[in-house]
């Protein structure tokens, strides 16, 4: 299906610990709109999807999430490397601390440990891939958020690489559904379920 490459798909090498950071910035691990819940939902999706092309794109992005899902994890890490019990509870990380030491453990910002629940697969071509583009928009949303509180360029920078792939994710789960739609060719696609009616 995939050929794993021993390197991250964009550099990731900070020097300078952060505690603070490293609590935001799982929030894109396994936060409610986090590359976790991205590659599980397509990867997901897929088995439903009438449409080749469309199951191809699905199997290539969900597995690209997984790399990104690799990337955020090693930030993380990285942020924590090195860092005292005092740093991390002048971070306000203590929670965390106290739960995993300065292990990688998929959760939001707030706290809340990922869950399937933030995912959808409802079996329907149109629904599915609205909720991708959905996602793919929050998750950009997100690193941009994160992109504004970073000050270091070490996480900056990867920062801005994910971004950047929300984006083209999004472009290309639009060009899913106008497929879908002008294969449907009819004036209410809503009435058909290609992955399911006959």
């Amino acid at each position: 299906m995939w050929i794993y490459e021993k390197k991250l798909q964009y550099p990731v090498n900070i020097q300078k610990p952060d505690p603070a950071m490293a609590k935001l910035i799982i929030t894109q691990l396994g936060g409610s709109d986090g590359e976790k819940g991205a590659s599980d939902r397509y990867l997901n999706q897929r088995y439903a999807m009438p449409y080749p092309e469309i199951r191809a794109l699905l199997t290539d992005i969900g597995t690209e999430e997984m790399a990104h899902e690799e990337m955020i994890a090693t930030m993380v890490y990285q942020l924590l490397k090195g860092c005292s019990a005092q740093q991390i509870k002048a971070a306000n990380a203590a929670d965390y601390y106290v739960d995993h030491t300065a292990g990688v453990y998929p959760q939001g910002a707030s706290g809340m440990p990922y869950t399937t629940a933030y995912i959808q697969s409802k079996g329907d071509p149109i629904t599915d891939l609205s909720e991708d583009l959905a996602a793919e928009q929050k998750a950009r949303t997100t690193y941009e958020n994160l992109m504004r509180l970073a000050k270091d360029p070490e996480v900056y920078g990867p920062l801005l690489f994910l971004r950047q792939r929300e984006i083209v994710h999004f472009q290309r789960f639009g060009e899913a559904l106008d497929f879908v739609r002008k294969d449907l060719d009819c004036r209410n696609f809503y009435r058909y379920n290609p992955a399911f009616d006959r």
